[in-house]
């Protein structure tokens, strides 16, 4: 079991955040109240993503995205979205997304680690891919009892180049996302498995093992395969496309074992 004490019993439920979450990636919009930005570093925001609400605005005005949006800095994520902004700095002109508020750097057991071959999404922030890839993989999460403050989110290739085509990662576009991971993985102590969505993920996490680097070794890491949740790679049947989901449950439910956490469902 990673970490110490022992980890309260999972509920069968998913959480409010969760359904909120696939409730957006389903049905668009949806409202709760905004909170205030934090005192944190801010960056121009790009064009397409969506602007932070701000304190001026009333309650129903403020979605729920922009409420996410507005706490990036929060301390539970606030370090690992600092070395989003860090990234950036090294490519001026780059777009670098950031991990979502409703993970959490001391607690995350789990990465999942996506092949970015696709656009960035709108929110800003690092998902399986479209509102679909996005809604497939949170249902696992929910199926399997996977909280969102147990696994964290990472990209391959952290860049995006806003206005340029993102499409299949090159080899050296995957070696040059090694650094960016090591430096994540070291902002999240207690995490010693990573799921591998898709090819490029898949060869980023064998370049990783081959470093040899302490941390290997440290926190035992175990490495997964999983099918991305995006586009053909999928499935482009419907009987494919279960057999791919019925793979992602069994790859979580295993990391989840192994990591301490009691996984739910079939």
């Amino acid at each position: 079991m990673s970490g110490s004490g022992a980890e309260a019993p999972l509920s069968t439920a998913p959480t409010t955040d969760l359904l909120l979450r696939c409730a957006v990636a389903l049905n668009g919009r949806v409202d709760r109240s905004a909170v205030p930005c934090p005192k944190a570093r801010r960056r121009e925001e790009p064009q397409y993503r969506r602007r932070s609400a701000t304190p001026m605005q009333s309650a129903p005005e403020a979605t729920h995205a922009e409420t996410l949006w507005n706490r990036r800095y929060e301390p539970n994520v606030a370090e690992v979205n600092q070395l989003c902004d860090s990234l950036m700095e090294l490519k001026p002109g780059s777009e670098v997304p950031y991990v979502d508020p409703q993970h959490d750097v001391d607690e995350a057991r789990i990465v999942s680690l996506f092949s970015n071959n696709g656009p960035a999404h709108p929110s800003g922030f690092i998902t399986a891919g479209s509102d679909e890839a996005m809604t497939r993989l949170l249902g696992v999460h929910w199926q399997v009892g996977l909280r969102p403050e147990f696994v964290m989110p990472w990209n391959v290739h952290p860049w995006y180049t806003p206005g340029e085509p993102h499409t299949k990662l090159t080899k050296e576009e995957v070696q040059e996302g090694l650094r960016p991971l090591l430096r994540f993985l070291a902002l999240v102590p207690r995490a010693s498995v990573i799921v591998a969505h898709g090819t490029e993920a898949q060869r980023l996490c064998a370049a990783f093992l081959k470093t040899e680097n302490r941390m290997i070794y440290r926190r035992s890491f175990k490495i997964y395969k999983a099918r991305s949740a995006e586009g053909r790679s999928f499935g482009a049947t419907e009987e494919r496309q279960q057999e791919s989901l019925a793979e992602m449950r069994l790859a979580y439910k295993d990391a989840m074992a192994r990591t301490g956490l009691a996984a739910t469902g079939r």
